[in-house]
């Protein structure tokens, strides 16, 4: 396989790009390294194992001199390469990175922070040029602590001859401080007092965790809440106060040692888990923590301590803990002090303060391994501002307003791409005041103004609404399935005019004839695209409801295919009222979303009729799936441009009547999709004569079907373009957005 990285950091003029040569060529791989705009690029080709140990090694054994502050990798198609070599650079080798994401404690600082006699001894603020906070300090440029949230903090004589030290490695480092100098902790009650202060804090905060309470804790972008990971009852409260009924929490694990004791970590997931962005990492879950954790699941959201904090806290508390966003369900994480004092005796019992102002909200990065990749499935902490770099210039400034859900917003200019923190789903007020926020921070952050913005056609959407109001003369819009193919696309280097076979599989998106489409086989180019094939469309009995009451999708489905839903979903008046809606057309647009039709699927089988959270019943079908390794598939058809799917409806229901294990039905059902898929491309293939193939969607973030569907393809001859670098879900929507709108000329 060949390997793609690029790293930012301090890796020009450091003896970088010969350390890379000799790591190379000591693992006997071929291709090369040169400096970009950003930092070094490299390209490796090898054995898969090779390379991820080049990975692994890139971090852990970098010339003392470099600093590495993101890592970026893509694997991909071998290009051919004869041996490894230094290339010149392209360009002069200006390092272009003006504004730095948030790097997770680095080894010197975390040695010290445990050595006694070190000045800077347990203390939670421990930072030097090769890591700590940026991108959430960062108030203007250029990047001086006089513009950052250090500012209040004047260094001492010791700090300050560190800074001012070229040969120490705390040389202008902005966030430099000490237990002198610096910001400091304490700790409050469900009442509000000040009960503890500086290391008596974290002392009285780690036992508070062991005792069960449901505290809040200060990060880099915002506030955890925070329980033992162990203790059920506490996990099953925190639900309570969050509001948060089932989905996932995430696990923050003292050390890698104590992931492995709860999870199994492959290489690749351990590379994941211990890159400088320190993302969540989705694991298998050995079945050791609560069910609370994770109740739909097997899987475990996996990180470790990124801030010198998180560790010194789960060094006291010895327990893995819950660490999830700060917030009230489907609201922006807080982040000010004054915020979580107002939840104080109702959603916490307690909460760790401290005195560094947060100047912008930032939650953590989500990653899974599919297909033996590291997919981002939220980019936000880590990599958040850093840009995509695209193979080609956009025509100007461009501003992407992002999606619906799971927002992310954009600015482009000339080569690269800048994609924003998660914002999330934009459906209440604090939510559109966050996007707002973000809009006007990064856009004066990277002190870069749009010369065109770009929204999404959905009349409905705020980012929408709000475009047409505030953007009205610059704003051209973009349908939502083109700009998935595009982002994919953009990632992957594909050049200005080539045309790709797109999978556009998710849940909602507004679609050229005023339906919800999701189910979409496109041709695309970056400025214009065509639907070949899609899924046949059926009613959505109550719209949006239906996402969140996956059984009225069901009730749809069986009508179409000619079966009393009452047969299948029992007779109860919620049935038969749906029932009637389907019949008469009331309040039922109609889609051919793939990823309602795995709800749909999901309730038939009678795994989740209800949802809590966005996809529960496609997670649910999936998990169900992967206890099943039959071969065997549905019927197939196509009818016109439409995959007709009402007899493998039909078959579902005959297989769950004649005693079928659910599991083999889900896993029926997963390898229906996959033929559908490959039949489609095929035909496309064969009509159009495009052998490139991008995959792109929510649907997408189903490892099982992502990995037998680029598998087959892959046999099949085809091209296969999948996401490493943004989501594949709407959080990789607003770089489509961008390159459409760097590229396309307005009005056309």
């Amino acid at each position: 396989m060949r390997l793609r990285v690029n790293i930012t950091g301090v890796v020009q003029g450091v003896g970088f790009r010969p350390f890379v040569y000799r790591l190379a060529r000591e693992l006997g791989l071929k291709g090369f390294v040169l400096n970009n705009e950003l930092g070094v690029s490299i390209e490796a080709e090898g054995e898969k194992e090779k390379l991820i140990e080049l990975l692994r090694r890139l971090q852990e054994e970098k010339p003392p001199a470099a600093a590495i502050y993101s890592i970026t990798s893509q694997f991909l198609e071998e290009a051919g390469y004869k041996e490894f070599e230094i290339r010149k650079s392209e360009r002069s080798g200006e390092v272009k990175v003006s504004v730095l994401p948030d790097l997770a404690t680095c080894r010197d600082c975390l040695r010290e922070l445990f050595d006694e006699n070190d000045r800077r001894y347990l203390y939670p603020f421990i930072n030097c040029t090769n890591c700590g906070p940026r991108f959430t300090i960062i108030l203007s440029l250029p990047y001086d602590r006089e513009n950052t949230t250090m500012r209040e903090f004047k260094m001492c004589p010791e700090c300050r001859r560190e800074y001012e030290d070229p040969t120490d490695r705390r040389f202008h480092a902005q966030p430099n401080a000490c237990p002198v100098c610096g910001p400091h902790v304490w700790l409050v009650d469900e009442r509000g007092e000040r009960v503890a202060e500086r290391d008596g804090a974290l002392e009285l905060l780690a036992r508070w965790i062991r005792e069960g309470k449901i505290v809040a804790v200060k990060g880099l972008g915002g506030f955890h809440l925070v329980c033992d990971a162990t203790n059920g009852e506490a996990v099953r409260e925190l639900r309570l106060r969050k509001r948060r009924e089932e989905k996932p929490f995430a696990v923050m694990f003292k050390d890698l040692e104590q992931v492995k004791e709860f999870a199994e970590v492959s290489p690749l997931e351990e590379v994941a888990l211990t890159r400088v962005e320190a993302p969540i990492v989705i694991l298998k879950s050995k079945g050791k923590l609560p069910r609370e954790i994770s109740p739909d699941t097997e899987t475990v959201g996996a990180f470790l301590p990124y801030t010198p904090l998180h560790h010194i806290l789960l060094r006291r508390v010895e327990r893995p803990i819950v660490a999830t966003s700060c917030n009230i369900t489907d609201e922006p994480i807080m982040k000010d002090n004054r915020e979580v004092e107002k939840e104080l005796g109702r959603l916490i019992d307690g909460a760790l303060l401290h005195n560094r102002e947060i100047a912008r909200r930032c939650d953590d990065s989500v990653v899974r391994i599919i297909g033996g990749k590291i997919v981002p499935l939220r980019r936000s902490r880590g990599y958040a501002p850093l840009p995509v770099l695209l193979p080609f210039p956009l025509k100007g400034p461009v501003l992407a307003l992002g999606p619906h859900m799971k927002n992310t917003v954009a600015l482009g200019k000339e080569n690269r791409v800048y994609l924003s923190q998660h914002v999330g789903d934009v459906d209440n007020l604090k939510a559109e005041e966050f996007l707002k926020e973000t809009v006007k921070d990064l856009i004066n952050l990277l002190e870069i103004e749009p010369e065109v913005v770009v929204c999404d056609y959905h009349p409905g959407y705020f980012t929408t609404k709000w475009g047409k109001e505030e953007f009205a003369e610059k704003l051209i819009q973009i349908y939502h399935h083109h700009a998935h193919a595009i982002s994919v696309m953009a990632e992957n280097g594909v050049e200005v005019g080539e045309k790709v076979i797109a999978l556009t599989y998710d849940g909602t998106g507004y679609g050229k004839d005023g339906t919800i489409w999701g189910g979409e086989i496109l041709t695309a180019s970056y400025t214009e695209f065509e639907r070949e094939l899609s899924l046949l469309p059926f009613p959505l009995p109550g719209g949006e409801k239906a996402v969140k009451e996956p059984y009225r999708v069901a009730v749809s489905l069986l009508k179409l295919s000619g079966i009393e839903p009452e047969k299948v979903l029992g007779k109860r008046r919620e049935v038969e009222f749906v029932s009637q809606m389907v019949d008469k057309g009331i309040n039922c647009p109609i889609t051919s979303s793939m990823g309602r039709l795995f709800d749909g699927v999901s309730a038939i089988l009678g795994l989740k009729e209800r949802v809590s959270y966005q996809a529960q019943g496609a997670v649910v079908l999936e998990e169900a799936a992967l206890k099943s390794s039959t071969a065997k598939s549905l019927p197939l058809s196509i009818e016109g441009d439409r995959f007709d799917w009402r007899e493998a409806i039909r078959e579902i229901v005959r297989l769950k009547e004649g005693g079928i294990p659910v599991e083999e039905i889900a896993r029926r059902f997963h390898n229906w999709v996959v033929e559908l898929s490959v039949m489609g491309a095929e035909f496309v293939r064969e009509k159009k004569g495009i052998e490139t193939l991008a995959l792109s969607g929510g649907v997408f973030q189903n490892r099982l079907l992502t990995e037998t569907l680029t598998k087959t393809l892959e046999e099949r001859g085809f091209k296969i373009l999948t996401h490493q670098v943004v989501p594949p879900n709407d959080g990789g929507i607003s770089l489509g957005q961008a390159v459409y709108g760097g590229l396309v000329e307005k009005g056309s």
